[in-house]
């Protein structure tokens, strides 16, 4: 049977590979023995709630099979993921971050235009992160939109999950924990927030992202790593 993310090089595949683009933000890269597949993880990550028609979102359930697809695939040789996030579901975010964070193979990620919020944990979950010189991060507390019961359980519960992604955070980039907690909560820059925007240079020298880069540089690392 056909594999529906094994795009081949023949008439079928090329429909195919048009059509997955389109629904997943997916493709395969390169032909022969370099072979990349190439992810897009864009606006705002949508979890169990479906976001209304205006709002360009990345369905986890689209993306949590491709990463497994691309990890068992023996044709697939790197993951290359293309970000420009706005936010959106903590436990989605979290959930594809860890199965890239899983991967044997080499992955890398490219932080275009924005990586805010969930995105963070997301760019950082590839070996290696390259940020685009004009490009920014959005640091800040995990919050809530909505009607919250006003009990201790509740902020209790916002703590734990924030505990959740700081942790993943710390454990795949080479930030302190002091210095991204600083960034999370400070309250002098954002004005209706609490949190920081950071440009690509200081994202680098924090030790959030491993390296100033775009496309050329995040293909250059994977197909230096045998993709």
């Amino acid at each position: 049977m056909k594999d529906e993310f094994d795009m081949r090089e023949d008439d079928e595949e090329s429909e195919n590979s048009g059509s997955d683009v389109d629904k997943y933000g997916s493709c395969v890269l390169g032909t022969g023995e370099s072979v990349i597949h190439c992810l897009t993880i864009i606006g705002q990550i949508e979890g169990h709630q479906i976001l209304h028609d205006g709002s360009k979102t990345t369905k986890y359930v689209h993306l949590m099979p491709i990463i497994a697809a691309v990890e068992e695939s023996p044709e697939i040789k790197g993951l290359l993921i293309l970000l420009n996030t706005a936010g959106g579901d903590v436990e989605a975010g979290l959930a594809i971050a860890e199965l890239i964070a899983g991967m044997n193979k080499p992955t890398a990620s490219v932080v275009l235009g924005g990586g805010h919020s969930i995105g963070v944990p997301l760019a950082v979950a590839a070996k290696k992160s390259f940020i685009a010189p004009s490009a920014a991060m959005t640091l800040h507390p995990v919050r809530m939109n909505g009607v919250v019961i006003a009990v201790p359980q509740s902020f209790n519960y916002f703590e734990r999950t924030q505990e959740r992604v700081v942790k993943f955070i710390v454990r795949n980039s080479h930030i302190e924990r002091a210095k991204l907690m600083d960034y999370m909560l400070r309250t002098s820059e954002l004005a209706n927030d609490v949190g920081s925007v950071i440009d690509a240079e200081e994202a680098v020298s924090s030790g959030l992202i491993d390296s100033v880069g775009t496309l050329a540089d995040a293909l250059a690392y994977l197909h230096a790593q045998g993709a």
